[in-house]
């Protein structure tokens, strides 16, 4: 097979290196990709967001299968663009991506498919938010509808700091984005992500994930896009991830079919946990990064006959994945000064040798060379440092033995990932 992933950040690197192991696979390609991507497969300079362009290359370069990873070009409409001319791809629909694109559309395909989910209320002015407020108890969930860059929740302590944000999230704060809010009440427990691969009607469970959001130790200072991640997580065992099937996954993938919007592709609940049981935060329709760096590296079935299965509808015949009993760790080096302003192109050495490491993959997330083929910085998140052990004390001492050969003075890493792991497994 002819295989195109679009993307270029850690997510597409955890892909393509485990779509290459794959005997099925005669050419790999990535658009655009990254320095570490073009080790893999070969990188091709068509931005993600490109659909066009894509498309044509696609057609060109007659690719047997489209692998979509971040959620700017399902919502766009590559998926069905594609599809409407016979190429298969895994990634939903434009009209199933609303599950990611819009907060509204998934509390109300909650209330239709009786998900577990937080109270809310979904409002266009201000007035009519702030009376909402009298409902809840603080901390308020105050939620962007559409696309803010992962940015577009807020945690208000305090009623007024509540309607401050209001006023300034209704007025513009997230450009479009804001244009509607949605308002939650705030759930106590734990949070987790569990996957599912889905083909429009059938689904089948992958593994349960926990990231770190937060920019400093002991969860401390600015939300981010992740800045590190482990697997299995004590808190989402086999149970939990059955019930989260049965109680999440499914509901909404019927309720999407019988809406005539199958959803095809990965499906992505991010969960409340609390008293055993699962309520969804959120739904996105793509991996998470950094989360699918550690799947890949604990997958030990051959990945695209099942992202295959899901663009053909045909997941029924899949046997479930198998995966290593291990645990894996994956820790974000990012640029300092994220998640704020920062400064690229500054060079990295010793990927090599903390790569060369048995057990260690270190993936790239914003790299590229410099005119005379070093490696430099090229983005806020720039490498995800993943590692396996026999349990979570080794992969977690691994991982960071290979962030430590690592020459990158202008990085800064958390040294803390996994501490909940560590702590729930004594």
């Amino acid at each position: 097979m002819k295989i195109l992933v679009v993307g270029g950040g850690g997510r597409e690197h955890a892909l393509c290196w485990k779509i290459a192991k794959s005997k099925r696979v005669e050419a790999l390609y990535c658009a655009p990709g990254n320095a570490g991507i073009a080790q893999v497969a070969d990188c091709v300079d068509i931005a993600a967001d490109d659909v066009p362009a894509l498309v044509e290359f696609s057609i060109e370069n007659a690719i047997d299968l489209v692998v979509v990873g971040p959620e700017a070009p399902l919502v766009a409409g590559l998926s069905d663009q594609l599809r409407a001319i016979g190429i298969p791809v895994f990634g939903p629909s434009a009209a199933a991506a609303q599950v990611e694109a819009s907060k509204a559309f998934t509390k109300a395909l909650c209330d239709t498919a009786n998900i577990p989910t937080a109270r809310y209320g979904k409002f266009t002015t201000a007035r009519d938010a702030k009376a909402y407020l009298d409902t809840l108890e603080a901390p308020y969930v105050l939620k962007a509808d559409g696309l803010a860059a992962g940015k577009g929740v807020i945690i208000a302590a305090s009623r007024d700091e509540a309607e401050t944000e209001i006023e300034a999230m209704l007025s513009g704060r997230f450009g479009d984005a804001s244009k509607t809010l949605v308002i939650e009440e705030f759930l106590k427990g734990e949070e987790a992500s569990v996957f599912a691969l889905c083909d429009g009607k059938t689904a089948i469970p992958m593994i349960a994930a926990q990231d770190h959001k937060r920019a400093f130790d002991g969860d401390k200072g600015p939300n981010t896009g992740g800045m590190g991640a482990y697997s299995p997580t004590p808190v989402a065992g086999s149970k939990m991830i059955r019930k989260t099937m049965d109680e999440i996954i499914m509901p909404a993938v019927r309720a999407l079919e019988a809406a005539g919007t199958p959803y095809s592709g990965v499906l992505y609940a991010g969960l409340m946990i609390e008293d055993g049981q699962p309520r969804l935060i959120e739904f996105n329709a793509r991996f998470g990064d950094p989360e699918c760096q550690i799947l890949m590296m604990r997958m030990l079935s051959d990945i695209v006959p099942y992202l295959k299965a899901c663009a053909d509808g045909t997941l029924d015949q899949m046997p479930p994945l198998s995966w290593h009993g291990s645990a894996a760790v994956t820790v974000v080096k990012a640029a300092r000064g994220y998640p704020g302003s920062y400064e690229k192109g500054t060079p990295i050495k010793g990927v090599e040798k903390a790569d060369a490491m048995d057990q260690v993959t270190v993936f790239h997330a914003g790299t590229k060379h410099g005119s005379e083929g070093e490696l430099l910085a090229n983005g806020g998140r720039v490498l995800n440092v993943t590692a396996r052990g026999g349990s979570y004390r080794e992969a977690i001492d691994r991982a960071y033995e290979a962030v430590d050969l690592i020459d990158w003075p202008e990085g800064f890493c958390r040294r803390d990932i996994g501490w909940r792991a560590l702590q729930s497994s004594g």
